[in-house]
């Protein structure tokens, strides 16, 4: 029995050494776990975190990069749904055939619901930074199309958090920020950020004056704004200045702005020169605004000028002569005629100056017979280029009349010859008339021709209105200058509230009724001029006789306009009655 119980010992004190191993082996496995835990937390907290990148639901980017940068969760600012005016509730329907039924009374005791015409929220909380936006389906976050910011500063660390989420909002296509206190690094950073956004096309910075005035910086060449509102930014002749530069010079062009507000600004004659010098050569912006400014005559005269007709400079008379150089002949390349000289192709030779350069000195060895084929020929293609719809551009510089006459002249100039002085604006128009029906027609052909042989090209489309270079267009010669007519792409002009008396007046009242002569007598598909020109609070007499003569205008130009008609009897009735 000893024996056995001795044994027994040995055994349980071995059991227990091998649990106490067993102990021991994980308290070691267990500490370098920590040890191996701690140091990849080391670890971690000296490698930088992962780049996030941002998946197009607003929300959900916004909160994760603020909390990237370190925005404590009590200051991010909230995105919420913008608030909406309750809509009108449908009138009752007098034919419904159950009436609603008597509104029982109601307990006096018991409390009243709350009205739905508004929200209440917390004290202060209308205070707090939040971000607005609209949404095309409340259900679906990646649907947020338009954002407001009101009354909080945007910093250079919130620039850089809308560089990320801004552009992969796919639907996104307004941003207004009011009163944000930018400057002019964040207003530039967020210029460049614009472009990134493939569906942005509505801008409204308001409420923040910079003293640098960068604001051209929104129109550059790679701008896809189209309706820009700058109101009360304090706006001075200097930024006026950028912006009208930003708009057009002789070479670039922007081409997708069309609405422009500049109301509530402090900039003088030197800024409403500065714009309408941009607005020379474009034809792509429709609607300004340069109301509460501190626009007198002189200003008023230079828009008038602008909205009639206006004499190029001397770079503008240099660049013509370029992209008529670059354009060469229209029947270049196709075999049907010689290429002409290149002085020849100039048109903005004065008149007085007579050689016999001009001509080619092949046209110098015709003979007189050869001539006239020749001119038979031309003709022929003219009447083939004018089938296949070919855009022509009416030139009317005196001296390339008289070469090409002495080459033997077209059709073009021998309807010049019929119309008598150049610079009669009848005999202009009644040209560019004809040029356009014979456009007109031209096309008409081509598409009856391509519905039995295929597809017509998107070039000839009837539906499709090239956009023509002003330097390009049918000039004049007065006086040794070439004058184009002026800009009719604006078709929305406001200069209320302004310090434009009587002589202004009368100017603006000029160019309205020039461009009213010359849609009549050459319509254009797309250039139709001013429709709407606001002229209210400025010191204009309201018995004055320009003042009604131009409003009596402005009516007949409303597109919604409808004329009374008059009955046998000789009384005007309404069309409605």
């Amino acid at each position: 029995m000893s024996e056995a119980g001795d044994a027994k010992g040995v055994f349980a004190s071995a059991a227990k050494k091998v649990k106490m191993g067993k102990r021991v082996e994980k308290a070691l496995k267990e500490k370098a776990a920590a040890s191996s835990s701690q140091e990849a937390t080391e670890e971690d907290a000296n490698k930088a975190p992962e780049p996030y990148t941002c998946i197009g639901h607003f929300d959900a980017d916004f909160t994760e990069l603020c909390r990237r940068a370190g925005l404590p969760p009590t200051e991010i600012p909230p995105v919420v749904l913008r608030a909406k005016r309750p809509g009108t509730p449908p009138p009752p329907d007098p034919k419904a055939k159950d009436p609603t039924p008597p509104e029982e009374p109601v307990d006096v005791a018991e409390e009243e619901p709350k009205p739905k015409t508004y929200v209440t929220k917390e004290k202060y909380s209308y205070f707090k930074p939040n971000i607005q936006v609209e949404m095309e389906h409340e259900e679906k976050p990646a649907t947020v199309t338009e954002i407001y910011i009101r009354g909080w500063k945007i910093d250079d660390m919130m620039v850089d958090i809308f560089r990320n989420c801004f552009p992969t909002i796919e639907k996104l296509n307004t941003i207004n920020l009011w009163n944000v206190g930018l400057t002019d690094k964040t207003l530039r950073d967020l210029a460049a950020i614009f472009p990134q956004c493939p569906n942005l096309k509505n801008v409204s910075i308001e409420g923040n004056p910079i003293a640098e005035e960068p604001w051209a910086c929104l129109i550059g060449d790679d701008s896809l704004i189209v309706n820009l509102s700058l109101r009360h930014n304090e706006i001075t002749d200097r930024g006026a200045s950028g912006i009208g530069a930003a708009l057009s010079t002789v070479t670039t062009c922007n081409k997708n702005l069309i609405s422009l507000n500049l109301s509530h600004n402090k900039f003088s004659d030197v800024g409403a020169e500065a714009v309408v010098k941009g607005l020379r050569m474009n034809r792509v912006l429709l609607c300004l605004s340069l109301a509460s400014n501190k626009i007198t005559d002189k200003g008023a005269v230079k828009f008038g000028e602008l909205l009639s007709r206006f004499p190029l400079t001397h770079e503008e008379v240099v660049e013509r002569r370029k992209l008529l150089s670059d354009k060469g002949s229209p029947d270049r390349g196709t075999g049907k005629s010689p290429p002409p000289s290149r002085r020849a192709e100039s048109k903005d030779r004065p008149g007085s100056v007579r050689s016999g350069s001009h001509l080619d000195k092949g046209d110098k060895k015709r003979d007189k017979s050869s001539k006239k084929k020749d001119n038979k020929h031309e003709k022929k293609n003219e009447k083939e280029d004018a089938g296949k719809g070919n855009k022509t551009v009416v030139m009317m510089d005196s001296k390339k009349d008289k070469d090409e006459g002495a080459k033997g002249g077209t059709k073009k100039d021998d309807k010049w010859k019929k119309g008598g002085s150049r610079s009669s604006i009848v005999g202009l128009t009644s040209l560019v008339a004809e040029t356009v029906n014979k456009t007109t027609k031209g096309k008409k052909t081509t598409s009856s021709k391509d519905k039995k042989g295929g597809a017509a090209p998107e070039s000839e489309s009837p539906d499709m209105v090239e956009a023509i270079n002003p330097l390009l267009d049918s000039v004049e010669s007065i006086d040794g200058q070439l004058w184009i007519p002026g800009n009719r792409s604006i078709i929305n002009l406001n200069l209320s509230r302004n310090e434009i008396g009587e002589a202004g007046l009368k100017s603006l009242l000029l160019a309205l009724q020039y461009q009213i002569t010359l849609a009549n007598l050459a319509p254009h598909p797309a250039l139709k001029g001013l429709m709407r020109l606001s002229l209210g609070r400025n010191p204009i007499r309201a018995d004055s006789e320009a003042y009604q003569k131009l409003q009596d205008l402005l009516l007949t130009r409303d597109p919604f306009y409808k004329p009374q008609a008059k009955s046998p009897d000789g009384e005007v009735q309404s069309l409605v009655g």
